[in-house]
């Protein structure tokens, strides 16, 4: 039994890369990656980071979440549906080709997915595809309970995602206000592929892919599905800094997941609690991404030109001045005992003592910090600093 079992996750594994959103996921993370590149060379006549970094981290970056959502999935018996599945598949597929990452929230999708399942069910509408027949469900029968509990728990897993690594892709670009002066505004837009396993009724795919695999259970039929699982993230951040807004986003969809997983949970009594649990979930998430992409469009920038100092837009990774705990919003007033107002003044100060730099710098709190590290000829000429003027 247990050697069939092991089998069968492996045979659901080699299946997943049947699926064409995981290709799909691929291609638009290179594509992430170019884009941005291109973005800050435009810029900034550098990079940040590595072009291929949105492609590593589109799955690195969530495989535990997804092997906890799998195991949980697998021992709780969250089973869902092959209709469900596919009808997340196919609106993660037009989130990508639309380019609105608002879209790709777990809770926007599944809550999508259950309201084309409901419709259909209710209008008695089914179709085929590849010799499939998907057709509706009714969600009170048990689908809305399980998708709602799925969809808290992927919710909670976008919050720990977003709080982690949403201000590693914070990527500055310059813009003009009204007023003709220079901002920089952080454009953030990031993929993470979950591969969860779910457990669906056997008989659902049965029919039409027979070598799917499939293990029995109390004489019940089930079959295992690897899903790739897609969690999108965009935001714009103008008046804040990411590292203050991007927290408080995170605890906002934490909270969001963890009222719809309480839902859930009530439905498990009352279906229909499960059922508004998923759709005013879809509705809220989406209102939260509105809220603070509003709040963002006021013409100030926390990142501008300064008289008192030279603004730092970004840091290079591995740079020294990443060592000496530099970061975007702060403001460097003296460099190696000289006060500079500009690039040209930061880079004469530094040729002062081109082995070791001092700075004196200012911090979001309006502090004034001294630090100090060696420099080597290796390192970027400007110690790794992007600045604004």
């Amino acid at each position: 039994m247990i050697e069939e079992i092991l089998l069968e996750f492996l045979k659901a594994i080699a299946r997943m890369f049947m699926n064409p959103l995981l290709y799909m996921a691929i291609i638009m993370a290179i594509f992430l990656g170019y884009v941005r590149v291109k973005r800050e060379r435009k810029f900034f006549k550098t990079r940040i980071l590595w072009g291929w970094t949105e492609l590593v981290g589109l799955i690195k970056e969530g495989i535990w979440f997804a092997l906890i959502i799998s195991v949980l999935s697998l021992l709780v018996g969250l089973t869902q549906s092959i209709e469900l599945l596919f009808f997340v598949a196919a609106f993660s597929i037009f989130g990508l080709i639309l380019y609105n990452f608002h879209l790709l929230s777990p809770m926007v999708l599944i809550g999508l997915s259950l309201a084309s399942l409901m419709v259909m069910n209710e209008e008695h509408w089914s179709f085929e595809i590849f010799g499939w027949k998907i057709q509706g469900l009714d969600v009170f029968e048990g689908a809305a309970v399980t998708c709602a509990l799925m969809a808290g728990i992927l919710l909670i897993a976008e919050s720990r995602l977003i709080k982690k690594y949403g201000v590693n892709y914070a990527s500055p670009m310059i813009e003009k206000s009204k007023r003709g002066l220079h901002g920089v505004a952080f454009f953030t837009k990031k993929l993470w592929l979950l591969p969860i396993f779910f457990v669906v009724p056997g008989q659902a795919i049965d029919a039409y892919f027979p070598w799917w695999p499939q293990f029995s259970l109390n004489h019940q039929q089930f079959a295992l599905v690897l899903f790739p699982f897609l969690i999108g993230f965009q935001q714009i951040t103008r008046r804040s800094l990411p590292l203050d807004v991007y927290p408080k986003l995170s605890r906002a969809v934490w909270i969001l997941g963890g009222l719809v997983l309480i839902g859930g949970l009530v439905g498990y009594f009352y279906p229909i609690a499960a059922v508004v649990a998923v759709f005013a979930g879809a509705i809220i998430r989406l209102f939260i991404s509105y809220i603070f992409k509003v709040r963002e469009r006021r013409d100030v920038y926390a990142v501008s030109a300064r008289p008192n100092g030279v603004m730092i837009a970004a840091v290079l990774p591995e740079s020294p001045a990443e060592k000496m705990g530099l970061q975007a919003g702060e403001i460097i007033r003296k460099v190696n005992g000289r006060e500079v107002h500009n690039e040209l003044e930061l880079y004469e100060a530094l040729q002062i003592n081109a082995a070791y730099c001092k700075l004196e710098v200012l911090n979001h709190k309006n502090e004034v910090r001294l630090t100090q590290h060696e420099v080597y000829s290796k390192d970027h000429y400007r110690i790794g600093l992007l600045i604004i003027e």
